[in-house]
């Protein structure tokens, strides 16, 4: 697939505007056509995932940034001109970067947003004139095999094409010499990832999520502020790569929070088991795993608040939120990323102390600040890092169609979306006109050189 996809790229020009458009507004048309059947695939996937959500999060999610692509791609494909250097400038050169595509670009999406960690990506990819190969995660099966079939059907496999499979499949595509690849998935998945790609020396784009904190000043709102986290963390069962993680919160408030956390949650979700309105862990793996954490924790003496307050071992993979109150530096749950219905509160004295906990954590792909301290909060940004940050409200800069979204360090690198998801994956080629003169030799700078060369050279070098 990915020879007949070289082979056809190189064959004709690259595609015009509107071939562009059409290519986007297939993959459009496949997403609207069978939304449903997608809906039902993510539902029976999961083991319980709502309707509603799904269409707004892989069916939605996805159409925004493909339409978003669809509707400026014409705008960033014209040429940047820039000024030709004197004294060329001055004798009619002239200069310019055109943004070419790479040619077949490589997309491996993960489980908890299975179409859109696909199609987000894609946007720019086919936006910039390259060809794709999407590999969705084997964790979401049905949703996978659907995809390959519909995409079978309707797309054009030398345009956009559907390969399904498990790790050892996601190994060879990574080894191939693809133009491009794009991947979502934990820090040691990227480290693999590059590791492959560097044998053919393949550009990569990584999304590999972290550890996102909430940082809670003292001039925040603290309502507003803990039924905002209540909603993300309800979102897709935690299950995000933007997901608030740990909140930092003013010691004094921590159980005052904590509560607020909970009421704000059992009003969404008075039940946890049974309940359609709770998406369920992806699978007993990934149910385990959090449920863990949390258990470590209870053992090395944290306290847990669960809400609702119920039996948290549903039978259904649902689970309440358990808010883990400052857990012990040693707790798997300090330091893994959650990924799930569970969440840290960790006390804090100055926020000094924070930044400098987060500072020196390895980079998250999302940052939150609450509070209304102008100071404070520019403080936070300027010695923080992070791949994107909302402020006053958590989840939201990734739904941003024109701009970029990506990771830095370890929650990944480059990004996607918006004209610099265009650019990512581009190649921005440099065109010099030259003049129709070339003074160097006239001017003595051509060998054999004479013996005003170097003295020449010597009189430019200026501070």
């Amino acid at each position: 697939m990915l020879q007949r996809q070289q082979a056809a790229q190189t064959a004709v020009a690259p595609p015009s505007a509107d071939g562009r458009r059409a290519r986007l507004q297939s993959v459009i048309d496949l997403l609207v056509r069978h939304h449903d059947e997608f809906a039902d695939a993510l539902d029976a996937d999961f083991g319980g995932r709502h309707r509603g959500y799904s269409l707004m999060t892989d069916i939605l999610g996805s159409l925004g940034p493909l339409k978003h692509a669809r509707d400026n791609l014409e705008t960033w494909m014209q040429a940047d001109e820039r000024p030709a250097y004197s004294p060329y400038d001055q004798m009619g050169a002239r200069a310019e970067i055109r943004y070419e595509p790479k040619g077949s670009v490589a997309v491996l999406g993960t489980w908890n947003a299975p179409l859109f960690t696909l199609f987000a990506p894609l946007g720019g990819v086919l936006a910039a004139g390259n060809r794709a190969v999407l590999k969705p995660s084997e964790i979401t099966a049905r949703t996978a095999e659907l995809l390959q079939r519909l995409a079978a059907a309707e797309l054009d496999p030398d345009v956009v094409a559907v390969i399904t499979g498990g790790p050892d499949v996601a190994e060879e595509l990574t080894l191939l010499p693809f133009d491009h690849i794009v991947v979502t998935g934990s820090a040691p998945v990227g480290r693999a990832v590059m590791a492959n790609a560097a044998r053919n020396l393949v550009p990569v784009t990584l999304e590999l999520g972290g550890k996102s904190p909430v940082i809670l000043g003292r001039t925040a709102d603290l309502t507003d502020a803990a039924t905002k986290v209540a909603v993300a963390k309800g979102t897709n069962g935690g299950q995000i790569c933007v997901s608030p993680d740990t909140v930092y919160v003013p010691r004094e408030h921590c159980d005052a929070f904590s509560d607020a956390v909970s009421e704000a949650f059992r009003a969404m979700y008075p039940a946890a088991g049974s309940n359609d309105d709770v998406i369920a862990a992806v699978n007993e793996r990934h149910l385990d795993r959090v449920d863990g954490y949390v258990r470590d924790a209870v053992e090395r003496g944290a306290r847990v608040v669960t809400a609702p307050a119920e039996d948290p071992s549903t039978a259904d993979r649902r689970r309440p939120l358990r808010i883990v109150m400052d857990p012990p530096a040693d707790a798997a749950i300090r330091g893994e990323e959650i990924f799930g219905a569970a969440m840290v509160v960790q006390p804090y004295d100055t926020i000094d102390e924070v930044v400098t906990a987060v500072a020196a954590g390895p980079t998250p792909l999302a940052l939150y600040y609450f509070g209304n301290d102008d100071d404070e909060r520019e403080d936070v940004l300027a010695r923080t890092r992070s791949g994107g940050v909302t402020i006053n409200n958590v989840m939201m800069h990734p739904g941003m169609n024109d701009a970029p979204f990506g990771g830095l360090g370890d929650s990944g690198m480059g990004h996607y979306n918006g004209r610099e998801g265009f650019l990512e994956f581009s190649h921005a080629r440099t065109v010099f006109h030259a003049p129709d003169a070339d003074p160097r030799g006239e001017w003595g700078m051509l060998p054999p050189y004479g013996e005003h060369f170097t003295d020449m050279m010597a009189a430019q070098i200026t501070p």
